[in-house]
């Protein structure tokens, strides 16, 4: 059963290019989602803060205030900074997309963008984890308190604001204390397939988190590196 237009998730797409803006709302309009569209930065920051959409479509290129910029705008600010954000730029190369990623961004598609792979790419951004048990609503590790269903953190009894990903990612580590989590495995779990990702989204994440969650993130005692393998919460 297909759902009610009012259930789907709201994506603001900010894009200059009014051809792609169009195509990309058309595409994501005809299975069900709720689509509004902006041509320049400071415009969109007003609707991202005023509409509180459910993922943003980012041109890194735009007239007045670029995406990168936004982008780091809309991380910084605790009333926005759970909105995943989907980069779309003619920008490709390797350092343009580790500098898209650490500006905040879920994932990156390069132009000329195939509709098929975006609409894959949003789907995977906007996945929750389903079919999981929940085995308890709290997870908890010294000042640290995670309410599952609440989806909220707590350190030092004052609430962090985490995106949907960090969210799912320390959940995941924290459900699998002094477990070693391979970066495959943790995109298998967190994103829902790894094809779309690449495995540096996991470092970036990681680093994010660290930030949020560690008394010093330079020297991290919560989620230990295992060097050559992946990640491992210590609790």
């Amino acid at each position: 059963m297909k759902k009610d237009r009012d259930d789907m998730p709201k994506v603001l797409i900010i894009e200059d290019e009014l051809t792609l803006a169009n195509n990309l709302a058309e595409k994501l309009r005809s299975e069900g989602y709720t689509v509004a569209t902006s041509a320049d930065g400071e415009d969109g920051l007003t609707k991202v803060r005023s509409d509180h959409p459910d993922l943003v479509v980012l041109d890194i290129m735009l007239p007045g205030l670029d995406g990168l910029s936004l982008c780091r705008i809309i991380r910084r600010d605790p009333t926005t900074s759970h909105i995943p954000i989907i980069m779309v730029t003619a920008r490709g190369t390797e350092v343009d997309k580790i500098v898209g990623l650490e500006s905040g961004a879920d994932d990156y598609v390069v132009k000329p963008v195939a509709l098929g792979e975006f609409l894959a790419r949003v789907r995977a951004v906007l996945r929750r984890p389903s079919g999981r048990p929940v085995l308890q609503d709290e997870l908890s590790s010294n000042d640290l308190q995670v309410s599952l269903t609440g989806r909220r953190v707590y350190k030092g009894g004052e609430e962090i604001k985490l995106s949907n990903k960090e969210f799912d990612l320390l959940a995941e580590l924290m459900r699998n204390r002094g477990v070693v989590l391979s970066r495959d495995l943790i995109l298998t779990k967190v994103w829902g397939y790894d094809y779309f990702v690449d495995k540096r989204t996991v470092d970036v994440h990681i680093r994010w988190l660290r930030e949020k969650i560690e008394d010093d993130a330079s020297n991290p005692r919560r989620i230990v590196t295992v060097r050559g393998v992946g990640y491992r919460f210590e609790g």
